[in-house]
């Protein structure tokens, strides 16, 4: 059985694991999930951190496990677990349709080269970035192939983002282990050929037909693979 730890996207926390996390443990597997990471936040830009800050929660949480871990990033997530690529403590790194960075790119380079909506962000003067007021659009962004009622109550928990840890360049040091990538073919934030394109960087790449967040419209068949990434 594996170790995991599950790190959430921009915008929100770890709750939106919670369905995938409790299918890991039912099949034995132990698992860890990062409950907020430094740079998201409802503070002003003072009281978040930045993509530095959001490396060492995770790896704390890498390091308090114990032992090797499978570390699966989502979106944004895909940041901070890049950083640790060389950590002695990863043994397999997964992103679910999630940033992979080459040396020198941050987040807002990856998301201007992906092409899809920015409409659902509003950049604010505080230097943070927060989801739009326009909750159906967040909904169809987001959530499109989710159940209304649960879409509609994980948008409505989006906070704020500090604008640094988006626009700090990655130092994506050397792998030391192998990267799955899983596609969401459904995404409409990161459309599947942007997404192809950074699978490209990772050692095997697996497709789930779901949306951005299959850990709220597909839990099972997402477990599914995160268990079969990892064998």
């Amino acid at each position: 059985m594996a170790t995991y730890v599950l790190v959430h996207g921009g915008l929100t926390d770890g709750a939106y694991w919670t369905d995938v996390a409790d299918r890991l443990r039912s099949t034995g597997h132990a698992v860890h999930v990062v409950e907020r990471l430094p740079s998201v936040g409802s503070g002003d830009a003072s009281a978040l951190g930045g993509l530095d800050d959001d490396t060492a929660a995770v790896r704390d949480v890498v390091e308090a496990a114990g032992t090797p871990v499978v570390l699966v990033a989502h979106s944004g997530g895909g940041m901070a677990v890049t950083e640790l690529a060389d950590h002695p403590g990863v043994a397999h790194s997964v992103y679910v349709a999630a940033l992979v960075p080459r040396r020198g790119e941050s987040a807002m380079d990856l998301l201007a080269a992906a092409g899809g909506p920015v409409d659902w962000i509003v950049p604010g003067e505080d230097g943070v970035i927060r989801p739009t007021d326009d909750i159906d659009r967040l909904v169809e962004v987001l959530c499109g192939d989710t159940d209304e009622e649960r879409a509609r109550a994980f948008v409505s928990r989006l906070v704020g983002q500090s604008a640094a840890s988006l626009t700090t360049p990655s130092t994506a040091p050397a792998r030391g282990h192998a990267a799955t990538f899983v596609v969401t073919e459904r995404d409409a934030v990161f459309p599947p050929a942007a997404q192809e394109r950074m699978a490209e960087r990772a050692d095997h790449v697996l497709r789930i037909d779901a949306s951005h967040t299959p850990m709220l419209s597909r839990p099972d068949e997402l477990a599914a693979v995160l268990h079969g990434a990892v064998g």
